[in-house]
């Protein structure tokens, strides 16, 4: 690969013998570890062997991509072909909140984690629709790009670059984390440390060939995740119903867990919307409309379809990118169906203080690997002694389904050590949370990395850079980048879902005004452009960090605006007075307590702070629409510019050198 011209015709001539051949091999090493296993082979030793075999694949690859060519480095010499650059987009989206997350929070919300399902799949029609399509025949390098080019001058530019580097930057930390739990839990490695592992196998994919090396690493990924989500949903489903279609069989799973759950005396409410901890209906569907949008915001997603041919292969991109999603969200809820349904047959078998290691010693080893993973009756189940104790101060003898708490960042990976599958399916599911976590890290590193590189040193500090000059910065950019975001990942902020929707709101409300009015309105001006991004993010950012990280000081100021109750406020006020009156030793207590509550009604209306979009959305949109319309119009030439960009034949508006 790293010899090829831009043409490549050497390498994309073969795509379908080489990705044929190396799925086989993939399954062949399947089946090798197997036979390892039945042989006597440790699991810790099979665990390493599925994480080094698989990252030193990514690795070769990214070597054998390496590139000093701009056109390749940033958009893979425009020639990845539909039908590999949906696959690739599809690794891509498929992050660690989609293989890791997502089964979890059906797990846990039942019906309501399915708004995470149809926000992200309803988003890619708005791509296909509204933006994709129009910027490959603009012909970006970089989102920011588009946005200098439209509005003019580089503060439009700087501005989409803030927005680019926040999400992704949220984003990224995510993908990191998910590496961390995976390692931690797989390659027996503190948390702390677990996280830069991950960071490391990033790093061989991405750092040497950008966006060349990114595309054919991540069609890689994407076989390893999708073959890693299908083989225990099926063996689930095989066992349980005798059917290996396991979302043909989703209906039957649902039908035991409610007769489970009514013989356990637990409140059914998978199928039921909006009750039970979940989301009410004005999250529920704000939360989708802020999926959709950030998708069809999202830099490192919009990139992906600056890398093909054509106009017209960008919008067949689009279909084959929804096909390849399709495969494993259309999974994921039966995936957490039998999951449940495994977990519930568990409990009902009988699960004591005393059995515990014997019936479900899983659980020990996830909390050993970070103890916020597992509790049992309130505390992390390190061990059985541990168990025994915390069950004992709160009175339990026979351990229900209550009693216990899964983190939901763990089911997906922690179900075939749950459904009793051999140690081989725990290796390969790792291996494919694995691709799906370094696949995302992949290309929101390089966006933000080619957005500094590119858009602020290139553009704005020095245009006459030359070309291997460009590339070093943009790689040691992505590394300086890397290695914050993977400190960040270390102090755990939040989630891995939680994460990615921050991010989805930031670049729903800092750029889907832009891009989209962008196109579709021609009245859009400059200072309508940079006035409401700048209201649209702001207030995006303001509601989020205010609700998340500052929901003390977010609730003395906008307690009015909150949903709360007289209850709630009122005890709001006794733990902020138990805080002023606690002694020193006791305040670190107090303080948590008190800041623990008001994130439950630190917000306007009754808003998560996942939808933050909710309000920066249509503020930005009014906001440019007012300032377009009180100042002057766009020149006549350069509303003739958008008109070319509509048009969806003929050659790209606008080209730079490659080489």
């Amino acid at each position: 690969m790293a010899n090829t011209t831009a043409g490549g015709s050497d390498f994309t001539a073969n795509l379908g013998r080489v990705y044929g051949i190396y799925t086989g091999g993939f399954i062949a090493f399947i089946i090798l570890m197997a036979i390892l296993s039945g042989l006597g082979v440790p699991n810790r030793v099979i665990g390493y062997l599925f994480v080094a075999f698989t990252i030193t694949i990514y690795a070769v690859i990214g070597i054998l991509s390496r590139t000093m060519q701009v056109g390749e480095y940033y958009v893979a010499g425009r020639r990845v072909p539909a039908i590999y650059n949906g696959m690739a987009t599809g690794a891509d989206w498929m992050s660690g909140a989609s293989f890791v997350g997502m089964a979890g929070t059906l797990y846990v919300l039942g019906y309501d984690g399915l708004a995470f399902v149809l926000g992200w799949t309803g988003g890619y029609v708005l791509v296909a629709i509204l933006v994709a399509p129009y910027l490959r025949k603009f012909g970006a390098y970089t989102v920011p790009d588009f946005l200098s080019a439209r509005y003019g001058g580089n503060l439009a530019r700087f501005i989409g670059v803030v927005v680019l580097f926040s999400c992704s930057f949220t984003y990224v930390v995510a993908q990191i984390y998910a590496t961390g739990i995976i390692s931690a839990r797989f390659l027996g490695l503190d948390f702390n440390v677990a996280v830069y592992v991950g960071l490391a196998g990033i790093l061989v994919c991405s750092m040497l060939g950008g966006m060349r090396a990114v595309t054919w690493t991540q069609v890689a990924q994407y076989i390893v995740l999708i073959i890693a989500y299908l083989i225990p949903a099926i063996w689930m489903s095989t066992v349980k119903t005798g059917i290996p279609i396991p979302q043909l069989m989703q209906g039957m799973a649902l039908e035991n867990i409610t007769a489970l759950e009514t013989a356990q005396g637990i409140a059914v409410h998978h199928v039921t919307p909006f009750v039970h901890g979940g989301y009410n209906a004005l999250n529920y569907f704000l939360l989708i409309l802020c999926l959709m949008v950030g998708t069809a915001s999202l830099p490192h997603v919009l990139m992906r379809y600056f890398t093909t041919p054509s106009v017209r292969e960008a919008r067949v991109s689009v279909a084959w990118s929804l096909l390849f999603i399709f495969l494993l969200y259309f999974t994921a809820p039966a995936y957490a169906a039998f999951a449940k349904w495994t977990m519930l047959d568990l409990v009902a078998s009988g699960l004591t203080p005393d059995n515990i290691a014997e019936k479900a010693s899983w659980m020990m080893r996830w909390a050993a690997a970070d103890n916020t993973l597992v509790q049992i009756c309130g505390k992390a189940a390190l061990d059985a002694a541990s168990i025994a104790a915390a069950c004992a101060e709160q009175g339990v003898t026979n351990i229900g389904f209550a009693n216990i708490n899964l983190n939901a960042d763990m089911i997906v990976l922690a179900t075939p050590e749950m459904a009793g599958m051999p140690y081989v399916i725990s290796g390969l599911v790792a291996a494919g949370g694995l691709a799906a976590a370094l696949s995302t890290a992949d290309g929101l590193l390089l966006a933000i990395a080619n957005a500094l590189s590119h858009d602020i040193y290139y553009k704005m500090l020095d245009q006459h850079a030359p070309t291997a000059r460009r590339l070093v910065v943009s790689r040691i950019l992505l590394v300086v980048v890397a290695i914050c975001a993977a400190y960040v990942a270390s102090t755990k902020p939040g989630d891995i879902l939680a994460m990615v929707s921050w991010a989805f709101s930031l670049a729903a409300a800092g750029l889907f005004p832009a891009l989209v009015l962008g196109v579709w309105w021609k009245r859009a001006n400059s200072t309508g452009a940079v006035l409401g991004m700048i209201a649209g993010f702001g207030l995006c950012l303001y509601y989020l960090l205010g609700t998340r990280y500052g929901a003390v000081s977010f609730v003395e100021t906008w307690g009015w605006l909150s949903t709360a109750t007289a209850e709630q406020m009122t005890k709001f006020a006794e733990l902020k007075a138990a805080f002023a009156a606690a002694a020193p030793e006791a305040q670190e207590a107090a303080w948590t307590a008190l800041d623990k509550h008001a994130q439950t009604i630190a917000s306007w209306w009754g808003v998560k702070n996942l939808s933050a979009a909710a309000f920066g959305l249509p503020v930005g949109f009014v906001v440019m629409y007012v300032a377009s319309r009180l100042t002057k119009e766009p020149s006549l030439e350069l509303q003739e510019f958008i008109e070319e960009i509509r048009v969806p034949r003929g050659k790209t508006v606008m080209e730079e050198k490659t080489a």
